[in-house]
């Protein structure tokens, strides 16, 4: 026999679902189904550029029509993959979080298994681009690499931690790391490169020295591609703030 108190009890349980979720766990097996579709990780990929895309560049970029594509998409949408924005006559389509990308730029990382290529044989993909919102790539990593030398940076169990010396530089370039802080987003972690094989500067401070660097006239995007493009300008300047000779 249930108490009055333990029937209210149950009814609360039952109105909310409780008695269903309090032991449930997060379903990976959907949202790996998902990503594992050979269209929709394409998607993802695609999108990894970090602009907003439509479903019509989303189809042509995957070689699916219309419809299917729109199937797609709704699935991607609906496991909080990608999220969407009407414009005018348009839907644009972006990844939904950072978290969704790091999730494809270390599904890259363990997919390939191969060394890294040598320089004269980087396609422009391998030797800059743009992972999500901050840089990869052979610059990536090398602009890292230096930080790391100049004791900007020290890497902590797979979190990068700025020093003084790092406080000062960052804030000479006009990033503001108070700012970057106050952010929800993980500050500064490490991303593991898939063509080069070892981490670039991830998170916030990622995305802030990547956008400084595109304010700055250093980085310049190609149309339609996640590559990055150093410019003459830029080159000069990471030669002489961190001594990082490029050809």
């Amino acid at each position: 026999m249930v108490s009055h108190r333990g029937q209210a009890g149950l009814v609360t349980h039952q109105r909310f679902g409780l008695h269903r979720s309090v032991d449930a766990e997060p379903d990976v097996v959907r949202v790996a189904r998902t990503i594992g579709d050979p269209t929709r990780i394409r998607m993802l990929t695609l999108l990894m550029e970090g602009r907003a895309l439509t479903a019509k560049e989303l189809a042509h970029g995957t070689s699916v029509d219309p419809a299917t594509a729109t199937a797609h998409l709704r699935r991607l949408a609906d496991d909080a993959l990608i999220e969407s924005t009407a414009q005018g006559r348009h839907k644009y389509f972006r990844l939904a979080s950072s978290q969704v990308a790091e999730c494809v730029e270390a599904l890259l990382a363990m997919a390939v298994r191969r060394a890294p290529m040598p320089v004269k044989s980087l396609q422009p993909i391998h030797q800059a681009r743009f992972c999500y919102d901050h840089l990869a790539g052979r610059l990536g990593v090398e602009i890292t690499e230096a930080m790391l030398r100049r004791k900007f940076l020290r890497l902590e169990k797979k979190l990068f931690v700025v020093s003084k010396a790092g406080e000062r530089w960052f804030s000479d370039l006009g990033v503001n790391l108070a700012a970057v802080r106050a952010g929800r987003r993980q500050f500064a972690c490490a991303c593991l490169d898939w063509s080069e094989r070892k981490d670039h500067l991830g998170g916030a401070l990622g995305a802030a020295f990547a956008e400084h660097m595109l304010g700055a006239g250093w980085l310049e995007r190609k149309a339609g591609t996640r590559v990055a493009v150093l410019t003459s300008l830029g080159s000069r300047n990471l030669a002489q703030c961190l001594g990082i000779r490029t050809a």
